[in-house]
């Protein structure tokens, strides 16, 4: 069975930090792009960074380019996300996704991942 647990989230004030963990069970860890993505209410979900299997490389989006930090322990099958200088738009349900083959893997496209945690809920005030 495939599992993907996120953890870390809560409620913390503009400016400060949360670093938040995607457990991944289920398939080889190794091979797979994992991604984090969120949702605001009202809003869609957005891809928010991701790092490629293989070589680590990373992605972000423009909007948390500088302020998060993604990163994975192979050994853990743990994804990290480090978010710093948090605002209140950074408010949102944060979910981690896997993905076997992405094609665009920048684009940060949640139709490219296959599976999915349940979320963790960040929320930023001013």
């Amino acid at each position: 069975e495939v599992q993907l647990v996120e953890s870390g989230g809560g409620l913390v004030q503009a400016g400060g930090s949360l670093r938040l963990s995607c457990v991944v069970s289920g398939f080889i860890f190794d091979d797979y792009v994992i991604g984090w993505f969120r949702q605001a209410p009202g809003k869609e979900r957005e891809g928010v960074s991701c790092i490629s299997s293989g070589d680590g490389s990373t992605y972000y989006a423009d909007s948390v380019k500088g302020r998060f930090t993604i990163s994975r322990d192979n050994a853990k099958n743990t994804v990290y996300l480090q978010m710093n200088s948090l605002k209140p738009e950074d408010t949102a349900v944060y979910y981690c996704a896997g993905a076997n083959t992405v094609y665009a893997i920048g684009a940060l496209e949640e139709y490219e991942y296959d599976y999915w945690g349940q979320g963790t809920q960040v929320t930023v005030s001013s």
